[in-house]
């Protein structure tokens, strides 16, 4: 499901890939407005799943932290907001669910985005973040369609 969710570099909110056109994406967003409009290649696109957030050790994917905070939260949304906390609220929660984060180079902008998207999926029904199970779906969709 993170496949098809997408963060446009300097465009507020997450947006769902709904079709390709030529030299294009068409992108809805993941508000009330439900306002569709093209992303060009000019564009820096970027789908959930392919980010990662640094560790001491190595780099754990955007996926598996939604799922720990998913817990965390217990399928709620986060109760910290992200635009009024201070940098050690945003860096204390974070090391409640990946306490070996990476403290040199994961920023607080970078959690204030996290926790923004994950309540941004919440609100929006997204609540799936396992990327294996999507993946094994696709896959068995493929064998089916040979």
């Amino acid at each position: 499901m993170l496949k098809t969710i997408l963060s446009i570099a300097g465009k507020p909110g997450l947006y769902k890939l709904v079709s390709n056109g030529k030299n294009m994406l068409i992108v809805e967003s993941l508000n009330a407005e439900k306002k569709r409009f093209p992303a060009y290649g000019n564009d820096k696109i970027i789908s959930l799943a392919d980010i990662a957030i640094y560790t001491d050790n190595d780099e754990v994917p955007l996926p598996l932290v939604f799922e720990a905070i998913k817990e965390k939260e217990n399928g709620g949304l986060v109760a910290i907001n992200p635009k009024k906390a201070k940098s050690s609220e945003l860096f204390e929660f974070l090391g409640t669910v990946l306490p070996e984060f990476d403290r040199d180079r994961v920023y607080p902008n970078d959690v204030k985005k996290l926790i923004s998207w994950y309540n941004i999926l919440i609100e929006n029904g997204v609540t799936d973040f396992n990327v294996e199970e999507a993946d094994e779906v696709e896959q068995e969709g493929a064998e089916a369609a040979e």
